[in-house]
């Protein structure tokens, strides 16, 4: 086991399985677009570099003049509609009571706003010390300048750890420093995660009992 202080988590395919919310918003917007819905897999593929990349795969090169309309329409849909059917994956509740002692984040691509109204409504906000988005897109994991906002609060990166569903989320905590988490129940695929050579994987959120002390 190892002595952490502050924990960073994803979002989406890590706390919360968010993707047939998701996947109705991009299908809301394309059918408001004129075209046509995509497979719910398909949709899921697209899911975790932010809103612009996830409608830009949507609506295809083809459409590209399309992109901020759909942009607008998706967002605007998906505020209202962003926990419908998301939910939280297993035991996630139980890892946050057990650590809520120190210092935890959720660092998403998805947009701040957005990803509030998800934890709010799964009652899991209070939580966190912070929430932060994908609000710059400049800024979007793998980029390690989101994980900064939060590794402010604790310089010693050995007591560190970002808890993540795809390779993006481990890249992000190398690049920084910091210890590793993949999940492999989430978005990410297996062998995407595998290759980013994370420092520890686990297939259960609740086993992270077992990593950190």
């Amino acid at each position: 086991m190892v002595e952490v202080d502050l924990i960073i988590f994803d979002l989406d395919g890590t706390l919360v399985d968010s993707k047939e919310d998701i996947v109705n918003a991009v299908n809301f917007t394309l059918r408001k677009l004129g075209l046509n819905e995509k497979q719910f897999d398909e949709i899921v593929s697209y899911i975790g570099t932010g809103v612009e990349s996830l409608i830009r795969k949507a609506i295809g090169d083809k459409n590209r003049d399309l992109l901020d309309k759909g942009i607008s329409i998706f967002e605007d849909y998906y505020k209202k509609h962003s926990a419908t059917k998301s939910k939280l994956y297993p035991h996630v509740e139980d890892v946050l009571k057990q650590f809520r002692d120190k210092q935890m984040f959720v660092v998403t691509n998805r947009k701040r706003d957005m990803a509030l109204v998800t934890l709010n409504s799964l009652e899991i906000t209070k939580f966190f010390k912070d929430i932060i988005g994908g609000d710059n897109v400049s800024c979007l994991k793998p980029s390690i300048c989101s994980l900064d906002k939060a590794l402010k609060y604790n310089k010693n990166s050995e007591r560190s750890i970002i808890v993540g569903d795809m390779d993006l989320d481990i890249l992000s905590g190398k690049k920084a420093g910091i210890l590793t988490c993949a999940v492999t129940y989430g978005i990410g695929k297996k062998k995407d995660i595998l290759k980013a050579e994370p420092d520890y994987i686990i297939d259960d959120i609740g086993e992270l009992k077992d990593i950190i002390k």
